[in-house]
């Protein structure tokens, strides 16, 4: 196989915990792999770090939050999710840290997945365009989090909490990362991707240039596609635990 090929992404598992920094972040790509998932019968939950309240200038935090909740969770549902949490950090000042992996270990701890989903955490994207912090924090404290969930003697008190340790995790999956590994083929479900990403459809229109969600997903997914011989896939840098 040619080094600029993809391997197939092991979907030898039933649930996935989905954990974002914002809601849409899920959106650019990563939904119409969960789309797929979820036609197999497997359960997916997102957990939104963020509200995504500080993403619309023309909108106070306080305006912004609910609509972006409200918006998430319809999204979530074109792609068959069920579940959408949101942890309540303050959008735009995330801060990898102890806290941030408690609290991801907590979830993970209490929802017991076989894989997590995550976003990239590396300063840039595969473009070359820079990161943002955020995305950063939430990526790398959910790689983390995800060793800590099955340790006993970290964050003992989660114990307290009752919330036992959890072993059962087969890897974390880092959508757009710029070290992709695997890939999923989501030609038959790049439409219901399309549809999620138009469900943020009030955060859309506030953005400062013009964004067509088709456009961009189904140039996105061919791109990724050209490597894994189909005509629109999703990539993923695959960490085993």
């Amino acid at each position: 196989m040619p080094e600029t090929m993809l391997k197939a992404l092991p979907e030898d598992w039933n649930t996935a915990l989905a954990i974002a920094a914002h809601p849409d972040d899920l959106e650019y790509g990563t939904a119409g792999a969960v789309a797929r998932w979820t036609a197999q019968g497997k359960k997916v939950i997102y957990l939104m770090v963020t509200r995504g309240e500080a993403g619309i200038d023309a909108m106070s935090p306080a305006e912004a939050g609910p609509l972006r909740e409200e918006e998430e969770r319809r999204s979530a549902a074109v792609v068959g999710v069920e579940t959408v949490e949101f942890m309540g950090y303050t959008d735009g000042v995330v801060e990898y840290g102890i806290g941030l992996r408690r609290d991801i270990a907590r979830a993970i701890r209490r929802h017991k997945p076989d894989v997590i989903v995550t976003g990239n955490f590396q300063l840039r994207w595969e473009g070359g365009g820079f990161n943002m912090a955020d995305h950063r924090a939430v990526g790398l404290a959910t790689l983390d989090a995800s060793r800590d969930a099955g340790n006993r003697w970290i964050f003992p008190e989660l114990l307290g909490e009752g919330h036992e340790p959890w072993n059962g995790l087969k890897s974390v999956l880092v959508g757009g990362s710029p070290d992709a590994t695997h890939a999923v083929d989501i030609t038959d479900h790049i439409d219901k991707s399309v549809a999620s990403l138009e469900k943020h459809r009030v955060y859309i229109d506030n953005l400062s240039q013009d964004f067509d969600p088709d456009s961009f997903l189904t140039f996105i997914g061919a791109a990724v596609g050209a490597k894994f011989d189909c005509d629109y896939a999703v990539s993923f840098e695959v960490f085993s635990i």
